[in-house]
């Protein structure tokens, strides 16, 4: 009988990487420190209504791929029928062999719907549209189902200071028990002045949300601190800001008041008062992160909304961003190096986007490594375009040759759907077949207790102990001793 696609040794290519991952990686809980869930959406314990809803909504992954296959927008974004978005999908997905897009559907058919006998494609579309619909309907197939079912045990959802929390709340006064879902401090917006005709309005709603009437730079940051006091009672333990460097030029504060009395007005900043505001504030998030002993997270190479004409029918995060070419390494050691000297910095999760920039960031995190956090800076895992396996072998690689793999905090989705959480066992599963190898070729000791131990680490023991959640502390990590009986 032919085996399925997706099997149960499915990347594991030695004796070494299958014993890895069967006895010691495939039943860890989920810590998914990053991610765009709906909180809402885990809140209320969303009922999808079909495959549509659930998996192809706010996807971009795979509206980028169905574009490529020359499918007309009204099939992907538009008014078409749910049945005709998914068929037109299910057609698209044949053509995506050697994009990671084709192992994640088949890895999410299977481990969300148990449909591990077929291939997804226009002639087997119509039943597994059926079968995964009638699924829908059941229990075990809500939102805070599929996420008990994957085994998440931590949620990181992310949100702007004037967010609420009320859905964080909702999920906490709900007694549901897992997973629980914290907030992440996202402060993007106040940095973003490159629209000063629509920024008083932010600042309108910062200030409501706060309290503070915002008149100055120093009630700014006031308020600022006030949201941030906010997401810490609520659990918060994680700040993350995206943009395409870090914001290091010199300044002072009058040049960042000087900007802000312009941006108050909705007028543009001169391109020196514009950097010093934003290295200014970007220094005064990083200093109250560090202060409550939070994680700071940067997502640098992004370049977003190139598609002009898409953007203004669609709007952002509609898959029309790229990978950047900008030159990250000076200002973020200047960035790192100006809280560093004063002992303000924070723990410190760093992202690129461009892969030549892998060893960049490797090398980097060694120059600002300090006690007594192990693994105080972080080389974060390969993000977005990156998160394939191509792209995590060589995060893994790098970080391997210029810092130390064993202290890595491992995988996330950073992902918009609740389908998406097998990306942590597609990261698990080559991470054994890497190590694996490794033991078969004499690289490392070919001694599975040991090397079987780090695996337990990265996947889940070390990201318990480096976010130190509230509902961690004080708990015991998994045992990186003898596998014998976690198969």
């Amino acid at each position: 009988m032919k085996r399925p696609f997706i099997h149960e040794d499915f990347l594991l290519e030695t004796e070494q990487s299958r014993t890895l991952y069967h006895s010691f990686a495939s039943r860890l809980p989920i810590i998914d420190y990053h991610n765009h869930l709906s909180p809402r959406d885990v809140a209320e314990n969303r009922r999808y209504e079909n495959l549509t809803e659930i998996w192809l909504a706010g996807d971009h992954y795979k509206w980028r791929a169905m574009r490529a296959c020359g499918v007309d927008e009204r099939f992907i974004t538009g008014n078409a029928t749910d049945l005709e978005k998914f068929s037109a999908w299910a057609a698209t997905v044949p053509k995506t062999l050697r994009n990671p897009l084709y192992h994640w559907t088949h890895l999410e058919l299977l481990r969300v719907f148990g449909i591990g006998d077929v291939l997804l494609g226009p002639e087997t579309a119509r039943d597994v549209w059926e079968k995964c619909n009638e699924l829908l309907a059941t229990p075990g197939c809500t939102a805070q189902g599929i996420l008990q079912r994957m085994n998440v045990e931590i949620l990181c959802t992310t949100e702007d200071p004037v967010d609420d929390l009320r859905f964080h709340a909702a999920m906490a006064a709900s007694g549901a028990g897992t997973p629980e879902m914290l907030p992440t401090f996202r402060p993007d917006r106040v940095l973003a002045i490159d629209d000063p005709e629509g920024y008083p309005g932010y600042l309108r709603s910062l200030g409501e949300a706060s309290g503070v009437d915002i008149g100055s730079w120093d009630e700014l940051l006031a308020a600022l601190r006030k949201r941030h006091d906010y997401f810490h009672e609520r659990g918060c333990r994680l700040s993350d800001h995206g943009h395409e460097t870090a914001f290091a030029g010199d300044y002072t504060v009058q040049d960042a008041s000087s900007a802000l009395r312009l941006l108050m007005r909705g007028e543009a900043p001169d391109p020196r008062q514009a950097a010093a505001f934003r290295a200014a504030l970007a220094y005064e998030l990083a200093v109250m992160d560090w202060e409550k002993g939070w994680v700071q997270q940067f997502h640098l190479g992004a370049l977003r909304a190139t598609n002009t004409r898409m953007r203004r029918l669609l709007g952002s995060d509609a898959g029309f961003d790229t990978i950047g070419d900008v030159s990250l390494g000076s200002t973020l050691a200047r960035f790192l190096d100006r809280l560093d000297e004063h002992d303000r910095l924070a723990k410190t999760v760093l992202y690129n986007l461009n892969p030549r920039d892998n060893e960049l960031l490797a090398a980097m995190i060694g120059n600002f490594q300090s006690g007594p956090a192990a693994g105080k800076m972080q080389f974060g895992p390969a993000w977005w375009f990156l998160d394939q396996i191509d792209g995590m072998t060589r995060q893994i690689e790098a970080l391997s040759a210029m810092g130390l793999l064993s202290q890595f905090v491992g995988m996330l989705t950073d992902s918009r759907s609740i389908l998406s959480f097998p990306r942590h066992e597609y990261f698990r599963r080559l991470l054994c077949h890497i190590l694996g190898t490794d033991m078969r070729r004499g690289l490392i000791p070919d001694d599975i207790d040991l090397v079987g131990g780090m695996v337990r680490d990265i996947c889940y023991n070390n990201a318990r102990r480096y976010f130190a959640f509230p509902r961690m502390r004080g708990t015991r990590p998994v045992a990186a001793g003898s596998h014998a009986g976690t198969s």
